[in-house]
């Protein structure tokens, strides 16, 4: 398949990393004036969870290459705070076309996104790695220390009008990545960002959520820390369920969390100290400003709703406060 990663950040690169070593072509549109369009080269070192539940440390060095067409069979789109409507208007500007994956945290509602997506045949993903990017030797090397899982979250077929589909699900079990279809895919975002949430806006309490790394380990490391954050995430799905979510079509997602918070907290713990993948995933997500896109997104819409979350509200006006002093 030919494939365009729209900018080179953590997830776009890692997924065409192992595009790339399937076998297909990846290029990557990077906007004018990016501070990334003199990069050629990336050293990547990469934590693959495709093969063993552990995952193998991989290194391997990935060659950029830019934009060299009009039209690509998929153009892969993860972008940051939720910045959809800005990227589709670039895109569209430069006349590329193609079935996109749109692959990060949406809290916009399917009206909002369908009119941010006119023109284009779109399916909905979520991504299953992630990691940190920091600058090379030269000017025209960077350094991308990531993770990957072993499954991808995607669209279900039945809910979207993509032409190419079954080709995309080809892609995926070119690379031996399996593909995952929750009931509602926009759903079950908006559900996994309440649960980031809960957990980040803990982290933030109890640490420095600009040292994201070491928050987090503080964090994996304490039972007490787990307890809130399984309680926070009580409050955080009830204002998905807000926006009419109906939280029990998402029971495999959900039910750890109805479990006694002093259980579920220990699960968590053990999960953690054992599993290497999830470990790394948690350590790498240093973007503060998109951490707090995910916390603002949610907060929002709860107070705006008049949610009951307090604790969730009170550890958001604590981190806030931190963050202007």
């Amino acid at each position: 398949m030919d494939v365009l990663v729209v900018g080179l950040g953590v997830i776009g690169t890692t997924y065409g990393l192992v595009f790339k070593q399937a076998g297909h072509n990846v290029e990557h549109y990077i906007r004018e004036g990016s501070r990334k369009r003199n990069i050629k080269r990336l050293s990547v070192s990469l934590l693959d969870g495709r093969k063993t539940t552990k995952g193998i440390e991989t290194t391997s060095e990935y060659t950029v290459l830019t934009c060299s067409k009009r039209a690509y069979d998929m153009i892969v789109i993860s972008i940051t705070q939720g910045k959809i409507a800005d990227v589709m208007q670039e895109i569209k500007h430069a006349g590329i076309a193609g079935t996109v994956l749109l692959c990060c945290n949406i809290w916009y509602d399917k009206q909002q996104l369908h009119e941010m997506m006119t023109g284009y045949h779109y399916v909905l993903g979520f991504p299953v790695a992630g990691g940190s990017l920091r600058k090379g030797d030269t000017e025209e090397d960077m350094k991308l220390d990531a993770c990957l899982f072993n499954h991808f979250m995607l669209e279900r077929e039945d809910h979207t009008t993509i032409p190419n589909y079954q080709n995309i699900y080809q892609l995926f079990t070119s690379c031996n990545i399996k593909l995952e279809h929750p009931h509602d895919m926009l759903e079950w975002t908006w559900i996994h960002m309440a649960v980031n949430a809960a957990v980040i806006s803990v982290a933030g309490k109890h640490g420095d959520i600009t040292n994201s790394s070491e928050a987090a380990r503080r964090l994996m490391n304490s039972v007490s820390l787990l307890k809130n954050v399984i309680k926070v995430i009580r409050e955080t799905t009830k204002i998905v369920a807000s926006r009419g979510v109906t939280l029990s079509k998402y029971y495999n997602e959900l039910w750890f969390y109805k479990l006694p918070a002093c259980l579920s907290a220990r699960f968590m713990k053990r999960m953690f100290a054992r599993n290497q993948l999830t470990r790394r995933i948690m350590e790498l997500h240093g973007d503060t400003s998109d951490l707090l896109y995910i916390c603002n997104s949610v907060y929002q819409t709860g107070t705006t709703a008049h949610v009951p979350a307090p604790l969730f509200y009170s550890y958001m006006d604590e981190i806030t406060k931190k963050l202007n002093h």
